[in-house]
């Protein structure tokens, strides 16, 4: 079986995205629509209901290299957030602690990582760690 090319990859996804064909809990699509590349994104994840996130919106940045969908996409988070993957310096989501990162497979997409850290902070563990002021950056 032939490997889809990246270019084509990205652009099923930004298909996907700008049309809102996936969940409502997420979403994403290019930062820069001159960005031939297709390598910097931008994703919105709704914060899981019953939990500390609830009714907050939290943006993030992916970085698709040239290896990707190969290899995962960088992560980082825009708006602050408490979660023992992000790094509370940085934003950005480490990935030895994040296990969708850390075991990547070619078939994941963006959508598949947002949706993963929504399942991160929906976790009991995770649910009602104390959050940062709404609306702080990093």
């Amino acid at each position: 079986m032939s490997k889809i090319p990246r270019s084509f990859r990205l652009l099923e996804e930004l298909e996907k995205g700008e049309k809102g064909l996936g969940p409502e809990s997420c979403s994403y699509g290019l930062a820069n629509g001159d960005d031939i590349a297709m390598v910097h994104w931008n994703g919105t994840i709704l914060g899981p209901p019953h939990s500390n996130h609830e009714n907050r919106i939290y943006s993030v940045a992916l970085e698709c290299c040239e290896e990707y969908p190969d290899e995962p996409p960088k992560i980082k988070f825009v708006s602050k957030i408490n979660l023992p993957c992000v790094n509370q310096t940085t934003g950005e989501v480490e990935p030895e602690r994040f296990g969708t990162l850390k075991n990547w497979k070619r078939s994941y997409t963006m959508e598949t990582v947002l949706l993963d850290l929504r399942k991160e902070m929906a976790l009991p563990v995770n649910k009602k760690l104390p959050q940062p002021s709404e609306g702080s950056t990093f």
